[in-house]
């Protein structure tokens, strides 16, 4: 069996009075793109935030397969994080907004910068090829997100679907082994979530990129998604493929109700489907 990228063990969290994430266990397997979904307040961004390292766990660890073997992400500060292969998107955009594309982009690759302060204000032979590969980085994934058109525009002045997009790219541009995406779709329209589902799977099957993600469009869980951890009130609802998840009687109630009560929202349209049809 495949050994998991990233684990989750019994995380609990708890601000005051608050149990947020409550034993909350899953694992992330290479290549695959997992989602949470639930209702507002289910806990959901607050996983992401422990595994950012922006929350401590109260208890629980999480462990991750790092480039120097297995670390507990637990143990470590957050600026640490980045370094490890563990990019990040937000729900709401996080980009310097009076900042060109590029330059957005570029501080993306800080995370590979290994040169000292003395050689960087000598702007050392060391300093200005690592400035070079990290053009060539950036110009790649400016290609691979059809970016081209806006590389030199302001952030500020772009339509709200381009900066999200824009975000991947920084968090692409460092070249992680497991991006966590922070509701990609909010925001969006249609089209322009489709376009993100186009992205998703392409950052995962050309990229070969694990995706653990956030997400409240089930359409896009739909297409995208390998397997679904559903959640509700800081507790697991559900863990299984979108269909499987879709399906939960647990998972049904979370959103919509009980089944009572989603049999009663149905009479009223029925019976308004009959008048229609009888007049």
């Amino acid at each position: 069996m495949t050994e998991s990228l990233l684990r989750a063990n019994n995380l609990s969290v708890r601000f005051g009075g608050v149990l947020a994430v409550n034993q909350v266990s899953f694992d992330v397997r290479p290549g695959e793109v997992f989602t949470l979904i639930g209702p507002n307040g289910a806990g959901k961004t607050t996983v992401f935030n422990l595994i950012s390292r922006i929350y401590t766990p109260t208890t629980g660890d999480i462990d991750y397969s790092g480039p120097q073997g297995r670390v507990a992400l637990t143990d470590l500060p957050a600026h640490q994080i980045a370094a490890l292969g563990i990019a990040r998107t937000f729900q709401n955009i996080e980009l310097f907004e009076h900042a060109t594309v590029l330059s957005n982009l570029l501080i993306g690759r800080h995370a590979h910068s290994s040169s000292s302060l003395l050689q960087d204000l000598f702007f050392t032979r060391r300093v200005r090829q690592a400035e070079l590969q990290a053009r060539e980085k950036v110009e790649e994934i400016i290609d691979f997100l059809d970016l081209q058109h806006h590389r030199d525009s302001l952030v500020a002045g772009l339509p709200y679907g381009v900066r999200k997009v824009v975000e991947l790219a920084r968090a692409l541009c460092t070249e992680p082994r497991l991006l966590l995406l922070d509701e990609p779709s909010s925001g969006l329209n249609v089209e322009e979530t489709d376009d993100m589902a186009f992205w998703i799977q392409d950052i995962q099957h050309e990229l070969g990129i694990t995706v653990l993600m956030v997400e409240h469009d089930m359409s896009l869980v739909s297409k995208v998604s390998s397997r679904v951890l559903a959640m509700n009130q800081g507790q697991m609802l559900a863990m299984g493929t979108p269909r499987e998840v879709q399906n939960d009687p647990g998972v049904i109630e979370a959103y919509l109700g009980s089944v009572d009560d989603v049999t009663s929202l149905r009479r009223p349209a029925a019976a308004s489907a009959e008048r229609r049809t009888s007049a």
